[in-house]
């Protein structure tokens, strides 16, 4: 018996209040390999603020980020509710990862029009993750037959949508911009579909805490520009300012989204599909931060429209997704980051302003009661 739970176990789902659950060791080693892809997305954004072709540049940076994140959330969500951590499991669960760097590898291609690579590693996650629902499907030791019946429109939605972003292939220029979009809508589509009279069960603290993982990662991002900066600072003085107000940056946005415990958000199912899918502006700008911080190290000379703008973004998006209770303290900030663009030393502008609202979050949390 305990060889066969250790291999394979029936693939129920976990409790959703179960206590002290945390990030496996397998869930990091994942993350891990993300952190390659989101580092080579970033680097080809920053590269492409600096050689001037910020539109191109763009529209690649958040088409090629949208399939690293949504692989990463698709695999999160599961493990929250599946997670046998046998070793049928572990095994599929590798697979998913060796797709992960397959699509990392093929991100500098897809940023010059050419997807072959990288959908290759996106189809090798997905036909894993179909698996690991079809496992679920047949597993539920209960025979609940809404989570069965959820588990197989699960697996085969995302077979479809497999099936459609290898036609898109044959596909060029606007055609296939066009097709990708229409593909990105049928993605975020399937879990809603698939769910919709039977909830996959997830652990919030578990999505809390996976999601502030990969948020500490593309802070990560900033760190590494930030970095940059110092090391230019001993050849440039002029330099310091970027590597301080940097460091502020990521300072001030790591404060700003874990000084509010996000499980408390994670209610019902509607708030989780907002919370989680809302997430993929919150990733992108952070990622995009250090990608500005890095244009502006190479080419001091730049406006801080590459800075300032996904700083607002993001201030924006937290505020929306994330911080409760609300004020307009985050909008009026974003408000006063975005008139910096057009002032001298908008980098220190940005940062004394997040250091404001932060100061300003703390006393007013001073003078909020404390429930209990």
């Amino acid at each position: 018996m305990a060889s066969t739970s250790q291999w394979r176990r029936p693939m129920g789902t976990r409790d959703t209040r179960e206590p002290h659950r945390v990030a496996t060791p397998l869930e990091l080693l994942f993350d891990l390999c993300f952190v390659v892809a989101i580092a080579l997305v970033a680097q080809l954004l920053h590269h492409a603020v600096t050689d001037g072709d910020v539109v191109h540049g763009l529209v690649a940076y958040l088409t090629v980020f949208f399939s690293v994140w949504w692989a990463w959330m698709n695999f999160t969500w599961f493990a929250s509710a599946y997670d046998t951590d046998d070793v049928a499991y572990r095994l599929t669960t590798l697979v998913q990862i060796a797709g992960v760097l397959v699509l990392a590898a093929g991100v500098t291609d897809a940023f010059h029009g050419h997807f072959g690579t990288v959908t290759v590693g996106y189809v090798i996650m997905r036909a894993a993750l179909v698996t690991q629902w079809l496992r679920a499907s047949a597993g539920d030791p209960g025979g609940r037959s809404g989570g069965r019946r959820t588990a197989r429109r699960m697996a085969a939605g995302v077979s479809a949508c497999l099936v459609g972003w290898s036609l898109i292939l044959l596909t060029h220029g606007t055609p296939h911009l066009a097709l990708f979009f229409v593909m990105v809508a049928a993605e975020l589509a399937v879990p809603p579909w698939a769910e919709r009279d039977y909830h996959t069960p997830w652990h919030p603290h578990h999505i809390a805490e996976r999601y502030g993982l990969l948020f500490i990662i593309v802070l990560g991002e900033i760190v590494l520009s930030t970095t940059l900066a110092m090391q230019a600072g001993f050849v440039q003085d002029r330099l310091w300012w970027v590597a301080g107000s940097g460091l502020v940056i990521v300072f001030a946005f790591w404060w700003l989204y874990f000084d509010h415990p996000a499980h408390r958000l994670l209610v019902d199912q509607r708030h989780a599909f907002v919370w989680g899918y809302g997430h993929y502006v919150v990733f992108a700008a952070a990622a995009a931060i250090g990608a500005g911080i890095a244009a502006v190290v190479d080419r001091p000379d730049l406006s801080g429209a590459p800075v300032t703008i996904p700083v607002a973004v993001l201030l924006v998006a937290l505020w929306v997704l994330h911080i409760r209770p609300r004020t307009w303290l985050e909008p009026a900030a974003a408000v006063l980051v975005l008139a910096a663009t057009f002032v001298g030393a908008s980098l220190v502008v940005t940062a004394a302003v997040l250091s404001v609202l932060v100061a300003a979050r703390l006393v007013l949390r001073s003078r909020t009661p404390v429930a209990g």
